[in-house]
C-alpha cells in the first residue's frame, strides 16, 4: 500500500493512497486530525456519490470536518468506472453517471468487488495508522448507500452507520432489500421528500427493511442533492457518539457541513 506524505492544514493531516487487491487498483484519500484527542477516537469510511469520487468537494468537506471538529480519521475510496479509477477518461460527471448505471445494470459482479474492495481497503489503511482497533463506522449516500449498504452488511468491523438518497428501487433493488435486513448496527437514514431520482417512497422502503433496533429516519424537504448543512452535521454527531458508546455532551455541537 502506498500513501503519500500529505500536507496538514488548519488541523487535519489530508492524504492520497493506493493499494493492490490482485489486478484491480484501489485509489483512495485519507483525513487525520493533527492532534487526536485519544487513543479510542473511531474511524469512519465515507462512500461518495455517482459522477464523484474520493476528493470531490463534499467528500473533502466531510472528512475534513470529521477530523478537525470530531477528532475522527476518515477515508474515502473511488467507486467503480469513478475518480482515478476512469483512467485517461474523462470525468465530466454526467458521463460518469452514464458508465456506471450501465456498469450497475450490466455487471453482477459490481456490488461484491466493491465490497472486497473496501474490506481491503479498511484493513490496509487501519492496518498502515496502527488502528485497527479503532471503533469503525460508514457515511455513505446515493451510490454510496448503493454500493456501502451492502458493505456494512457483511463488515461485522462497522458499529455505526449513516445511509439514505437511495431506496429500493434500479437492478440491485432486491439486494439491497435483503442486505438491509442484516444490518444489525446503530443507522442514521437520511431521505429527501421531494428526490427525484430515487423516490420518497423507495427509499422509506429500503430504511424500513433495515434491521437494526437503533435506527433513525431523518427526512427533510428538497432534491436528491439539496441536503442541509444542518443535516450533515447532525451525522456527524450521530457517528461520533454511537462510535464513542456516550453522547459525548462536552464536545463541540457548532453545525459545521460540507463547503
Amino acid at each position: 500500500m502506498e500513501i503519500e506524505e500529505g500536507t496538514a492544514l488548519e488541523g487535519v493531516v489530508e492524504r492520497r493512497f493506493e493499494l493492490a487487491r490482485g489486478s484491480r487498483t484501489i485509489p483512495g484519500t485519507l483525513w487525520q486530525p493533527t492532534v487526536p484527542t485519544g487513543d479510542a477516537d473511531p474511524v469512519v469510511m465515507i462512500g461518495h456519490g455517482g459522477g464523484g469520487s474520493s476528493s470531490e468537494g463534499y467528500v473533502v468537506a466531510l472528512g475534513r470536518a470529521l477530523a478537525r471538529t470530531w477528532s475522527i480519521t476518515s477515508f474515502a475510496i473511488d467507486g467503480p468506472v469513478h475518480g482515478r479509477r476512469r483512467g485517461t477518461r474523462p470525468n465530466d460527471p454526467a458521463l460518469v453517471m452514464l458508465d456506471f448505471s450501465q456498469a450497475w445494470a450490466n455487471d453482477p459482479t459490481m456490488t461484491d468487488e466493491m465490497v472486497a474492495d473496501w474490506q481491503a481497503a479498511m484493513t490496509a489503511v487501519l492496518g498502515a495508522l496502527g488502528l485497527l482497533e479503532r471503533p469503525l463506522g460508514w457515511w455513505g449516500l446515493s451510490m454510496g448507500t448503493i454500493l456501502g449498504l451492502p458493505v456494512v452488511a457483511a463488515e461485522p468491523r462497522i458499529t455505526a452507520c449513516v445511509l439514505g438518497l437511495a431506496g429500493v428501487i434500479g437492478p440491485t433493488s432486491d439486494r439491497l432489500a435483503a442486505d438491509a435486513g442484516a444490518i444489525g448496527c446503530p443507522t442514521l437514514f437520511l431521505a429527501q421528500r421531494d428526490d427525484e431520482l430515487f423516490g420518497f417512497e423507495p427509499v422509506v422502503e429500503l430504511y424500513d427493511a433495515i434491521a437494526a433496533p437503533d435506527k433513525q429516519l431523518r427526512v427533510a424537504p428538497g432534491s436528491h442533492a439539496q441536503v442541509s448543512v444542518e443535516t450533515f452535521a447532525a451525522t456527524m454527531e450521530f457517528l461520533d457518539g454511537r462510535l464513542r458508546g456516550v453522547s459525548s455532551p462536552d464536545r463541540p455541537r457548532s453545525p459545521e457541513g460540507p463547503r
